[in-house]
Parts: structure tokens; sequence; C-alpha cells
């Protein structure tokens, strides 16, 4: 198996996980040409971010999590803030895969979401045991969740294709132009994979480079075509978890999208709280495992459990905060590095600054459509 395909499965792996299925219902509501925008938009955004993340690490002799390298370059107050943006952006992701799942197995075996609530606890079980005695399982299942996920979009584009309304896709709801923001920007969120993939990558650093550019443009090509296909055939018909209103084997992509998702980011997660704080392995594993179960029970209770809104909220903070803090990460990285790096982004102040307000109007447009 060639490095690059090895180091992109596992990014693509990362970022491939409960946003895809909100995609075409958040799409749905502002239109399809607007959805297309995000799309394209966000993706070019994040490459660019990625490309940042590289090079940090490409500039950095030791090897660290993110976290590692908000300190080495931004401080303690950096790394704390790391530490907050991704808890909250892989918390939120947990919780989504809880309440997608959970869903996903009552309508497979009951056809209803009767039972959400039993599975998504069994679902929970069984991943926390997986990320606590198989770590290391993670490039096992990247390469075959990744072609699995190809093949069976593919599958989906075969047989609806034609049953697409080309009027589905064609309006535009001007009310609902900032309502994909969030989402969108979820579904493209891999930031903590890098450290993974850079270690994959090993001594052919120069691969970093193309292992980011393919990885997100597969991701883009995979999201437009699905968006496209779910659309165009559900119209206004899609619901929150996509792949619901499609049939068993679609049902059972999106599971094992967020199967994958779920155990790569709680595996990174898992690693930075032990590498990056010193703590045991038990005391990571049961941060990481207790507290999305809480979050989502606490949910569930309040009548909160809305999939879209738990991944809009969490993209827009999580994503946002992380965007400001690679900004800057990269300018100190550029002038403080101790090593070579075997590409340089430049990174103007009008880009930087762009971005900034990118993301600090779509956290407000977020919250504002949440209050609504």
């Amino acid at each position: 198996m060639s490095k690059t395909f090895e180091a992109s499965s596992v990014l693509i792996g990362t970022v491939i996980g409960a946003g895809i299925l909100g995609i075409p219902y958040v799409i749905m509501k502002s239109g399809y040409l607007p959805g297309l925008i995000y799309l394209v938009g966000m993706a070019a955004i994040i490459i660019f971010m990625n490309l940042l993340i590289g090079e940090i690490i490409l500039r950095t002799k030791k090897r660290h999590q993110l976290t590692g390298y908000a300190e080495k370059y931004l401080g303690k107050k950096g790394k704390t803030l790391m530490t907050l943006s991704f808890a909250v952006g892989i918390f939120s992701a947990l919780i989504a895969y809880l309440i997608g799942e959970g869903a996903s197995i009552s309508h497979i075996l009951f056809g209803s979401s009767s039972y959400e609530i039993h599975f998504a606890i069994a679902f929970w079980l069984i991943m926390s045991g997986l990320v606590f005695f198989e770590i290391r399982s993670l490039k096992k299942v990247m390469p075959v969740g990744v072609i699995l996920v190809a093949v069976l979009i593919i599958s989906l584009a075969v047989l609806y294709w034609n049953k697409i309304d080309v009027s589905n896709p064609s309006y535009i709801n001007p009310q609902n132009l900032f309502f994909p923001f969030g989402v969108i920007l979820f579904a493209f969120l891999g930031f903590s994979a890098m450290p993974e993939m850079e270690r994959i990558v090993g001594k052919d650093k120069y691969l970093t480079k193309r292992v980011i550019i393919i990885s997100y443009l597969v991701v883009l090509a995979l999201y437009i075509v699905f968006a496209t296909i779910v659309l165009g055939a559900k119209g206004l018909n899609v619901p929150q978890i996509s792949t619901i209103s499609l049939g068993k084997p679609f049902i059972l992509l999106g599971m094992f999208t967020m199967f994958t998702a779920y155990l790569s980011l709680s595996i990174a997660f898992l690693d930075l709280i032990h590498t990056d704080y010193k703590k045991s392995k038990l005391s990571s594993w049961l941060i990481v495992a207790l507290v999305p179960l809480i979050m989502y029970l606490i949910l569930k209770i309040t009548n909160s459990a809305d999939f879209v809104s738990v991944l809009g909220i969490g993209g827009v903070i999580s994503g946002g905060l992380n965007a400001i803090l690679i900004l800057y990460m990269s300018e100190k990285a550029k002038s403080q590095g101790d090593r070579k790096p075997e590409y340089k982004i430049p990174l103007p102040k009008f880009i930087k600054w762009f971005i900034i307000i990118v993301f600090i109007a779509g956290a407000v447009s977020q919250i504002l459509i949440k209050l609504s």
C-alpha cells in the first residue's frame, strides 16, 4: 500500500463522517447553487488551512499533536484554546454520531426512530471498547472505509440518476442563504488527523502537500455527487440524516462513515490528552468515552438532540477557533521554526483577515439561525 493512499485514507476517513449526511438537508434549505458555492469555497479555505498546518509541522523537528504545536508557537494560552476548540469539535461530532447511528439502526430494524436512544447507547458501548482495546486499528480501518464510501456513493449515482428531477436543485431560498455554513464547515474539518497523516508519510515529507490536496479534492467530489443525487431525487423530502430516506444499503453507508469517523476522532483526542497533557490511558479514555454520552443523554432528555444543530454549532465554534489559531501559528512558525520545510505557503495579511472575517460572520449567522 502506497504512503500517499494510506495517508490520504486517514485524512479522508476522518473528514467524512456525520457532516456528509447533513449536507443535502442544509443545501435543500438554501438552494442548490448557494450550497454548491459553499462546498467549493469551504473546500478551498480548508485546503489552504491544512497546507498551513502541514508547513507548521514540517518547520518543527519534534513531533506533536496540534495542541503541542500551539503551545510551541503561541504559548500555554494557545495550547488551552486549541484544546478547547478540539474538545468542542470532537465532542460535537461524537454526539452527532450517537444521534445518527441510533436513528439509523432503529430505522433499519424497525422502520422508525422509536428505539434510537437504545441503539445509540449500544453503539457507544461497542465504540468505547474498540477505542480502548484496539487503539492501533485506525490504519487498517480507514483504507477499507474510504473505498467502501466511494463505491456506495457511485452506486447511489447509478441507482438514482434517472430519478433526478431537475426542478429540485434549481430553486434558491434567499431567507436561508446562511443556513448551510456551519454544517458544511463541519463536514470539511479534519485538522486533528494531520499529525497522524504526517506520521504515516514519515521520511517522505515531500508527499504532505500532495496528500492534502488529493484528499480534499476527493472529499469535495464525493460531497457534490452525494448532494446532487440526493437533492435531485428527493427534493424537499430530504431528512436531516439524509441516508434514512434512501433505503437500507445507504443507511448502512451513513452508519459506516460515522463508525470510521467516530473511531478516528476518538483515537486522535485520546492521544492528544494522553500525549500533550500526560494523562494516563485510562483517564484519557474515560474523558473521551463519557463526555459525549453524558451530553447526548442531556440533549435527549431536554429534547434538544437536533442532528443538524449539533453539527452547525460545533462546526462554527471549533472550526472558527481552529482557523484563527492556525493562522497565527503559521506566522510564528515561519520565523521561529527549527527546520526547513519541504514547501512554503504564503500568508498575506489580506488573506488572513478575509478568512477570520468569514469564520466570525459564519459563527454569528449560525447563532442567529439557532435563536430564530
